[in-house]
């Protein structure tokens, strides 16, 4: 498994990289649930268009995020799909008027309501998972829990988060190696199988990935315990990123963000903007 092929922390000398960890993570918390919130379609818009343009400040390429990528496009059209197949005029309700684009068999008709709440349903997306790509792939998880540690969480917690930062890329790694070493057997899972044969082959992968997950937590532990970790009340970090002026004005660039979202509750009567 190549190592620009995991979705894991990649070296950089971009100005994302550069900035504080926990910065970014406040970011991340504040403006995914301001947009998680609101249904305002030119907030969730300008949100979409920074967060395309943060992942391109990023210098993140396709081929490090192209596997994770295509299980999110395929749960978010089942997760539209499955919106309008159990409520297909959701939308109506929602927006109080109904206009028709074409009239489907009994209840599936398409209206542009319908079509506009999808709409800021995919605008959801794009606002949340570009912020959190680029969080997981600048952020140093060492560099991330001293930052933590620093703002006064507790040292045993900040590891524990730089932990399952670490633990992502390796939990990647495992499965590709159970994968390659299941076609080295014949079963064949590469692109050229059938995908019922590769789901079923999927399947089989994630028993010993559990266990070989287990190994390696047993592991880590019996290393910490070793090392009497926990036993003092402070701790000291090789990596310590301490916080600037551009760290700053990220996190109340994230605080305006968050308000202007709640103000805009008041502005449209409720979380829904109706142009109609």
């Amino acid at each position: 498994m190549n190592e620009h092929q995991t979705l894991g922390y990649h070296p950089d000398n971009t100005v994302i990289h550069r900035l504080n960890a926990t910065a970014k993570l406040v970011f991340l918390l504040l403006v995914s649930i301001a947009c998680m919130t609101t249904y305002d379609t030119r907030y969730l818009l300008v949100i979409s268009i920074f967060s395309l343009f943060l992942f391109k400040l990023a210098n993140i390429k396709w081929h490090q995020i192209s596997f994770v990528m295509k299980f999110i496009f395929f749960f978010s059209v089942l997760n539209l799909l499955a919106v309008y197949i159990f409520e297909p005029e959701y939308g109506v309700q929602l927006y109080g008027s109904r206009h028709v684009i074409l009239e489907g068999i009994g209840r599936f008709t398409l209206t542009q309501e319908q079509l506009f709440y999808l709409f800021n349903l995919v605008l959801k997306y794009f606002c949340t998972i570009p912020l959190a790509l680029v969080f997981l792939l600048t952020t140093n998880p060492s560099s991330f829990a001293a930052s933590l540690n620093k703002i006064g969480l507790s040292y045993k917690i900040s590891y524990a988060v730089s932990l399952a930062l670490r633990y992502i890329p390796d939990i990647q790694e495992d499965f590709f190696s159970i994968s390659q070493a299941q076609q080295a057997r014949g079963f064949e899972m590469s692109k050229k199988g059938k995908l019922t044969q590769r789901l079923r082959g999927t399947a089989q992968i994630v028993l010993p990935l559990i266990f070989s997950s287990l190994d390696r937590i047993e592991t880590i532990s019996t290393a910490m315990e070793l090392r009497r970790f926990g036993q003092k009340k402070k701790r000291t970090w090789y990596v310590d990123q301490p916080f600037l002026g551009k760290d700053y004005v990220l996190m109340l660039s994230s605080i305006a963000l968050f308000v202007v979202s709640l103000l805009l509750f008041k502005v449209n009567g409720g979380r829904f903007y109706n142009p109609f």
